[in-house]
């Protein structure tokens, strides 16, 4: 028999053995921590799915004089943890890492919001000659993902994955030979927003996206510093990499004697489709957001003919002469009267930067200004080029004017480089006798003064726009090399944000016709200017041989992200640059609202050379000028608002005011057709097409018919 103090002490060891837990929860979502701090619940409470499993919340990273990314992980650490509220706070008053102990301290505070868990974060660092430089938190280690849950990032603004492993499992092995230590995880490298290190990401979120739930991950950071998204892959047994990790990586640069803090990283379960994420970084972004209404003609922009007229090796495809005659009838005729201009100047395009000088054999400025406003006689535009951001080596101005002042340096105090190869006929040229630039520091007042410069010039040549090459992402860091350790500026794309907006004020200010605009997209740079040349259209599908076997042609794009995000943002297409699968990617642009990027050869011809894509564009454009107040002018709502049966058809909403106007098209059958339903409140109005097309209304819904690469307009009309 056994004694009573016994079942009193085996009761008690139990109670000892079993550990404590913390939590958090709502009427969406539960986050639950065990006595080590470890995850061990984020749980969206509307589906009941868990998508946590006991890992850990965080790593650290730091360096010594001798050894750089040394790891601290919780394993070796224990906390202080305490509730308060709806606040978990979990405190480390020191930490240890091989075996060491750090006078570094680590404070981590988890929050319950309605829709989201935010995660902040305390670094202090009081270790002599040591540098924290990284801190990868919050993570949700071996992430239990449904079957039917894709990877969306923002890059390029948007790209979406099937298969979240295995795209994290091919993008590192696309990385170079050494360069990983892949017997640790596999890695996929997201950074925003630099244009580099796999970065380009046009928001600073990502998400895994089902049908009717998902996960989202917003580093809501209004500081704009560079953000790593964390996508890993660790082994559950050797050479077995499946256990996913999500979660943020960021950059503290704290040197010993000071604290670094962030309370920017949220993550929200969530019910719905993938536009709850949107919703989610919208409802962030409209805190600070503070885009201005482009010019009347600027949303009238159905797009631009793209040309250079001298190139870096001197070959001319368009003298000045060409651009108020042949340049400007041939857009007419397709129906595009805007034209951006490269290589205008003596040096030609991507050579001599940043000087901008008239060609003199052409006659100079006065030439270039009465052909642009030849060009502009009756409504035209003339889009200017200028790179933002390059300063030729072989300039005068980096030679001689100062310009080697001027640049980014990296972590030996060296210049960073950068270099375009442009080719004519031979080889030679682009292998060898290239052009190399280096890289202005955007932090500068003399680089400012520069930009200022360009748009002053532009003013004065009569141009509608300035057109900054470059602009849209981020750069390599600047290194301080002042202090004890090299430290990065990390905030690049915050100073160019800034710079963008004083120089739409100094357009403003002089003709607030005049337009402002840029390469590449993220999303606080973007805020600041009329429009934005994008990065990708329809191209880049992941079937080729889509149209010969009857296949929907599927692509990992999915610029669908950023149109919903932020409907506002004036975006063009690109790559569509010679006569092939035409049809197919130039109804994308009218389906996802975006404005056509004509750069026929790379720039050096004009459309009346591609036949097949001059007819469509022709007809497309008609169509888009019929229905320009919701094409063009409207707001773009992607698949929210209506309802139709037939998913081999890809359709999309606009809609201003009492009108709505459903766009849809389908390339892969010879023939598809579905039922739209018409919205309660709503009545059909009218329809346009292009291509072999059916509309037939009826009672409550509208027949649609398409042909192979056939596009419809429907419209409806509020009536309550």
């Amino acid at each position: 028999m056994i004694h009573r103090f016994t079942l009193f002490l085996l009761f008690a060891q139990g109670v000892a053995l079993a550990q404590r837990t913390y939590t958090l929860q709502n009427e969406r979502l539960l986050v639950q921590f065990d006595e080590r701090g470890n995850l061990t619940q984020l749980v969206n409470r509307q589906t009941g799915h868990n998508y946590a499993s006991g890992g850990a919340l965080w790593r650290l990273q730091y360096d010594t004089k001798t050894r750089r990314d040394i790891e601290v992980t919780p394993a070796a650490n224990r906390p202080v943890i305490e509730q308060r509220g709806l606040s978990i706070l979990i405190r480390y008053s020191g930490l240890v890492a091989d075996g060491n102990s750090l006078s570094m301290a680590l404070s981590l505070t988890v929050s319950l919001e309605p829709a989201q868990v935010r995660f902040c974060a305390e670094v202090s660092n009081r270790e002599p000659h040591t540098v924290v430089r990284e801190l990868q938190y919050p993570l949700v280690a071996n992430c239990q993902l449904p079957a039917d849950h894709h990877l969306l990032t923002t890059y390029w603004g948007g790209q979406r994955y099937a298969d979240p492993k295995r795209q994290i499992a091919a993008a590192n092995a696309a990385f170079p030979p050494y360069y990983p230590p892949s017997q640790h995880f596999l890695q996929m490298d997201q950074k925003y927003p630099t244009g580099w290190a796999g970065g380009g990401l046009a928001a600073n979120c990502f998400a895994f996206t089902g049908p009717t739930q998902g996960i989202y991950f917003g580093s809501h950071d209004d500081a704009f510093q560079d953000t790593g998204h964390g996508l890993r892959l660790y082994p559950s047994r050797k050479f077995v990499f499946d256990r996913l990790e999500a979660g943020f990586y960021k950059y503290p640069n704290c040197l010993t004697g000071q604290t670094w803090r962030c309370e920017a990283n949220v993550i929200a379960p969530y019910s719905g489709s993938w536009h709850e994420t949107a919703r989610l970084y919208r409802a962030w972004v409209d805190t600070w957001w503070k885009h201005r209404l482009e010019p009347q003609w600027v949303r009238e922009l159905n797009g631009w003919q793209r040309i250079i007229m001298t190139h870096q090796y001197g070959e001319r495809f368009f003298p000045y002469s060409d651009l108020g005659t042949r340049v400007r009838t041939v857009g007419e005729g397709v129906g595009i009267n805007s034209v951006l201009v490269h290589g205008w100047h003596r040096g030609g395009h991507d050579n001599d930067y940043p000087n901008y000088l008239a060609d003199p054999s052409q006659g100079g400025e006065t030439a270039l200004k009465n052909q642009i406003e030849a060009f502009q006689r009756g409504g035209g535009s003339v889009l200017l080029y200028y790179s933002g951001r390059l300063i030729d080596k072989a300039s005068d101005f980096y030679r001689t004017g100062g310009g080697q002042k001027l640049v980014i340096r990296d972590n030996t105090g060296s210049e960073i480089s950068d270099a375009y190869r442009f080719r004519g006929r031979g080889t030679f040229t682009g292998s060898y006798d290239s052009r190399t630039f280096a890289v202005a520091e955007f932090r500068n007042p003399v680089w400012q003064k520069k930009l200022h410069d360009m748009a002053g010039q532009a003013l004065r040549l009569g141009a509608r726009s300035v057109f900054y090459d470059q602009m849209g992402w981020g750069e390599q860091p600047h290194w301080d090399l002042s202090k004890e350790f090299p430290v990065p500026y990390l905030k690049t794309i915050a100073h160019k944000s800034a710079i963008l907006g004083q120089l739409h004020d100094f357009l403003h200010q002089r003709n607030p016709d005049v337009a402002i605009g840029i390469e590449l997209l993220t999303d606080v740079t973007a805020m600041q200017v009329d429009y934005v040349h994008s990065r990708y259209g329809a191209t880049d599908v992941l079937n080729p041989d889509w149209e010969a076997r009857g296949e929907k042609p599927r692509t990992t794009n999915f610029i669908d992200w950023f149109r919903f995000t932020f409907p506002e943002i004036i975006l063009s297409d690109r790559d569509i640059r010679d006569d092939t699968d035409i049809e197919r990617r130039v109804n994308h642009t009218v389906l996802k609202g975006l404005r056509n990027d004509v750069e026929i050869y790379r720039c050096r011809a004009l459309i009346d050379e591609t036949p097949h894509y001059q007819a469509h564009l022709t007809q497309i454009n008609a169509l888009k000028s019929r229905f320009k107040d919701l094409l063009l002018l409207g707001r773009y709502t992607d698949t929210r608002g209506f309802d139709h049966t037939n998913p081999d058809i890809e359709a999309r909403r606009f809609e201003q005011d009492n009108l709505a106007a459903v766009v849809l098209t389908q390339s892969h059958l010879p023939d598809a057709r579905t039922t739209l339903t018409i919205p309660v409140g709503w009545t059909y109005a009218e329809s346009g097409s292009v291509g072999t097309v059916t509309v037939t209304p009826g009672a409550g819904n509208v027949q649609v018919g398409l042909g192979k690469h056939g596009l419809a307009v429907v419209v409806f009309k509020k009536t309550s």
